[in-house]
């Protein structure tokens, strides 16, 4: 263990947690490593996947953060590979023909690749020794980050047999880590924590009216000139408007959020990490996989969205152990964007009740098949909601989820037919037939005909799918696939539809609540009269941190008092009409109804859902004309506005 750190990796020892989480996963224990951001924790599946007989399979939430982490490997002559959706099909086979080979030591992929039946047949076929799961609180219901999605990994580790699991994460309160420790079987001895305490960062809160933020951020950053900075903000508009700002008093910037282009987003990161760019104005969507050592600043202009933002994003600054600046901007303007956010993920109570119909109108079936995208569509709920929505129906027993597959295949011969049938003797030679004769085809493609080849062949999905994957391994067929449809089993078919709709409302309720509590919660920490460095370690269970840190802007005794908001203009003094009337009128074209109070105030708000895309929402006078105003405002103010 210790020659393979020093031998491979290039490091004389290990640093804290990292022996105690490798030891136990080397004895053959599932564990959890739970250190803060820049602590290490990757080292604790790379170098047991060295050691370990077979594969370790990593599941990773970003794109950004499995390049990142590949690139390192690969440095170091480890065979590491991913698969993901950027890659072609070629790419991918040649991955899996590593893996099969037993050749890769580590195969990275996201949690979303396992609802592909292809990939899942795949992994039935090779042994896998550990299963990494990176993020790993977002397998928590009570986590900042929860995705559904990842509730279904212990079952999926115990499908593919795979013996042990290794959690990581940086940001697990412990009702967080207890979850973790539950769904995978975790000792509690097995959960190594190094404590959340950074040292060298200096945690500076500055209350700062709306109207003098700009003018602040420009003398900070210009005091520091020269320093690699990242400044965060909640809106993509916003992260463009700063930077042009910033460029305008003299200091270079550039603008970075999930709406840019793919290859603008890779370039504007590679300079940064390369240090031809020194500050970046984002949003949330820039920091996950970025490993740059030397970052000195991270300011917040707006505020970040939980305490759990708060420490994953400061986390960024100082890996290298050298002091560094973590400033947030600070005062309550943003507050109501940030909570209306948390609103407009809770389902309306008649989308729910869509779904829970659609659901029981599949009883005398047994069985409920949906594609992801279109239920989204018709009960107008956004798809992560969604995904927590079936999540539930799961936790209360009324389905359970058998498996997914794409509706549709479609191939593309890359040999003469008959070239490809001689490859073939006897039963498998009039299969491998019946698959192109019983295919719709086009000019090139071929769209699999999956119920001719049941009836007149009695062969099994899939069997098929398999023969697919087969012949495009061999490169004699290429294969496309569209259209996941997910199966579900139906438990229960008895359930009340409209009581049990205003249970799992009352749930998104609950939720909705909790997520507002933490955005206050942060609040109380900025707004704190101990020690910020101390009060952060403790929201995450670490007792060890010292009382006072000495440098953070309580300790220099500047305990920050949040200037309220300027008041808005009453909501009285609104038009109705003027800001509704397209909108209703619209909405009336498309759907036969005036829309509710409820999706009144979203389209006010600026809160999208899947309705509002086909409408064209966005283009209509009124959208986020109220978006400065608490949702809750909004809402009772179109009650008042709409007839009895």
């Amino acid at each position: 263990m210790h020659s393979t750190l020093e031998q491979v990796f290039g490091y004389p020892q290990f640093r804290p947690g990292q022996e105690a989480t490798v030891s136990a996963v080397l004895a053959g224990r599932s564990a959890a490593a739970i250190f803060p951001t820049g602590s290490g924790k990757s080292l604790c599946y790379q170098l047991p996947a060295l050691l370990l007989p077979h594969l370790t399979l990593v599941v990773s939430p970003l794109l950004a953060l499995m390049q990142d982490q590949l690139a390192f490997l690969q440095g170091h002559g480890i065979a590491a590979a991913s698969i993901d959706s950027a890659q072609g099909r070629e790419e991918a086979n040649e991955v899996m023909a590593r893996a099969r080979s037993g050749e890769l030591k580590i195969l990275m992929i996201s949690v979303e690749r396992l609802k592909n039946e292809r990939f899942r047949n795949f992994l039935q076929q090779v042994p896998i020794s550990l299963l990494v799961v990176d993020e790993a609180h977002c397998i928590s219901e009570w986590g900042h980050n929860f995705r559904p999605d990842y509730l279904k990994l212990p079952d999926y580790q115990r499908q593919f047999k795979i013996p042990q699991a290794l959690l990581l994460t940086a940001t697990a309160t412990p009702k967080v880590i207890a979850d973790m420790q539950a769904r995978f079987a975790i000792a509690a001895g097995d959960v190594v924590t190094t404590g959340f305490y950074r040292p060298n960062l200096n945690l500076l809160v500055e209350p700062v009216r709306g109207a003098d933020k700009r003018k602040r951020l420009v003398q900070w950053l210009g005091e520091r000139a020269g320093q690699p900075s990242i400044v965060y903000v909640t809106l993509q508009k916003t992260a463009e408007q700063i930077a042009e700002y910033l460029g305008q008093q003299g200091i270079a910037a550039q603008a970075y959020h999930a709406g840019l282009p793919h290859e603008e987003r890779e370039s504007i990161q590679r300079r940064f990490m390369a240090g031809n760019s020194q500050c970046i104005v984002a949003t949330i969507a820039f920091g996950m996989g970025i490993d740059k050592s030397d970052i000195r600043n991270v300011v917040h202009f707006d505020l970040p969205k939980s305490i759990e933002n708060y420490s994953q994003e400061i986390g960024r600054a100082g890996r290298d152990g050298q002091p560094s600046d973590c400033l947030v901007l600070a005062n309550r303007d943003s507050l109501n964007v940030l909570e209306n956010f948390v609103y407009g993920d809770t389902p309306e109570l008649s989308g729910i009740r869509y779904v829970l119909d659609d659901l029981q109108a599949c009883a005398p079936q047994g069985q409920w098949e949906f594609m992801l995208g279109p239920l989204a569509d018709q009960s107008n709920i956004r798809q992560l909601p969604l995904k927590t929505l079936l999540v539930q129906l799961e936790l209360r027993g009324l389905i359970a989820p058998r498996y997914a597959y794409f509706a549709e295949y479609r191939f593309k011969l890359l040999l003469e037919p008959s070239t490809l049938l001689e490859r073939f003797e006897g039963e498998r030679r009039d299969f491998v037939d019946a698959i192109i004769q019983t295919s719709s085809r086009a000019r090139t493609w071929a769209t699999v005909n999956f119920d001719a080849l049941y009836q007149q062949h009695q062969a099994p999905r899939q069997r098929v799918v398999k023969a697919l994957d087969y012949l495009q391994e061999k490169g004699w067929v290429e294969v496309e696939s569209k259209q996941m449809t997910e199966v579900y089993s139906l438990l229960q078919d008895d359930f009340d539809p409209a009581a049990l709709g205003t249970e799992l409302h009352a749930y998104f309720a609950r939720h909705e609540g909790s997520e507002i509590a933490r955005i206050h919660g942060m609040l109380e920490l900025f707004a704190s009269e101990q020690c910020l460095g101390y009060r952060l370690a403790q929201y995450f269970g670490d007792q060890q941190a010292p009382q006072q840190c000495g440098h953070c802007s309580v300790c220099q005794g500047r305990v920050a008092c949040l200037p309220t908001p300027s008041a808005l203009p009453a909501l009285v003094d609104k038009n109705f009409a003027e800001l509704c009337g397209n909108f209703i009128h619209r909405h009336q074209q498309h759907t036969g109804e005036v829309p509710g109070a409820e999706r009144l105030a979203r389209f006010l708000c600026g809160l999208s859902v899947p309705l509002f895309t086909k409408l064209k929402a966005r283009s209509i006078s009124g959208f986020a004309t109220l978006e400065d105003y608490p949702y809750s405002a909004v809402r009772e103010w179109c009650v008042t506005q709409l007839p009895e």
